[in-house]
This record gives C-alpha cells, sequence and structure tokens, in this order.
C-alpha cells in the first residue's frame, strides 16, 4: 500500500488517529507533534521535517510495530526519496544508539520506548555505535529520533496535516515526481 501521491499519504498518515504505539497518544497525534518539533528547530531542511512527520507511517497499518522502521521507509522511498527513507529507516537504531552513547537519554525515554528497545535489540555495542557514527547524516538522524522521544505530549496543540503539504510537495519535487 504505498502511497503515489501526496494526498495518498496524507490519507494514510490520518488513518494513525486511530491507532495507538504510546498509551495515550495516537500515532497521528505524535507524528505531528514530532513534525512540529523539526520544523522549529530545522525550518531549513524539508526533508528532515517530512521524515518527523513519516516516521511512524508504518503504525497507521495493520501488522504491528515490528520492524516499522524499515516498512515505513519502504512505504515513503518512491514518494519522498532517499533521504526521508533512509532517515526513516534510521530512527529505531539511533534510539538504540544514543542509549548506548548518552545516559541521559535512556534515562529519558517513555515507558513504552524503554519497552520496544528490548524488543529493537537494546542498546548498540561499542562496534555498533562506531559504525553508525560515521553515517554522514548522523546530525539529522539524531535530530528525528530526539524529536520522536519528545513528542509525546497528549493534547498537544501542533499544526494538522494538512500544514504539511508543502513541505511533503517539496520532497516530492526533489524525487523527480
Amino acid at each position: 500500500m504505498r502511497p503515489r501521491d501526496v494526498d495518498a499519504l496524507l490519507a494514510l498518515l490520518a488513518r494513525g488517529s486511530a491507532r495507538f504505539d504510546e498509551p495515550d497518544l495516537d500515532v497521528l497525534a505524535h507524528s505531528l507533534q514530532c513534525a512540529a518539533i523539526l520544523g522549529r528547530e530545522h525550518p531549513d531542511d524539508p526533508e528532515l521535517v517530512a521524515a518527523g512527520l513519516v516516521h511512524d507511517v508504518a503504525d497507521a497499518l495493520p501488522g504491528g510495530h515490528g520492524d516499522h522502521a524499515r516498512r515505513g521507509a519502504e512505504l515513503v522511498a518512491g514518494l519522498l526519496g532517499a533521504r526521508v527513507a533512509r532517515l526513516v529507516a534510521a530512527h529505531v537504531d539511533a534510539k538504540r544508539y544514543l542509549v548506548a552513547t548518552e545516559r541521559s537519554y535512556a534515562d529519558a525515554l517513555s515507558a513504552r520506548s524503554a519497552q520496544t528497545l528490548r524488543d529493537q535489540g537494546g542498546p548498540m555495542t561499542a562496534a555498533e555505535a562506531a559504525r553508525f557514527a560515521r553515517d554522514p547524516d548522523l546530525d539529522a538522524i539524531l535530530a528525528l529520533r530526539r524529536a520522536d522521544e519528545r513528542a509525546k505530549r497528549p493534547g498537544a496543540v501542533v499544526p494538522g496535516l494538512d500544514h504539511w503539504r508543502g513541505v511533503l510537495e517539496a520532497c516530492c519535487d526533489r524525487t523527480g515526481d
């Protein structure tokens, strides 16, 4: 069910309003918060902002949370481009990296993030972290992950889906669509 255009992607994201990963926050609300954080902090990087919006897109579909980063990357790659897909694919490994390298990050995880961390392989080993740290887009990957963890406030007031249409379209334009 790969979205063929921005309208189809927005409709898929909207389905997240009926799905929950965090107990008190639906997937759509979480995704909108993540995009809003990244939009404020990285306004000149529309691909990063788009990745924040779509990083949990696979959770809007049946199939569970396992492997959602890879599945989400596959869903958006053709429409939003390789970089957005890479950022989406890396957001789980970024959690594993940050937990391995920053004790304060581990302490700040939500209960659900701590639970899924175990299912996702736990903290990276030193060798895994060293390899991950060599990614040329590491700063953007970590910005997405940090925003992901902060975007868990029930009732937060943020722009709705239509607000992000232009950002998504800009990414499509960059891919030649």
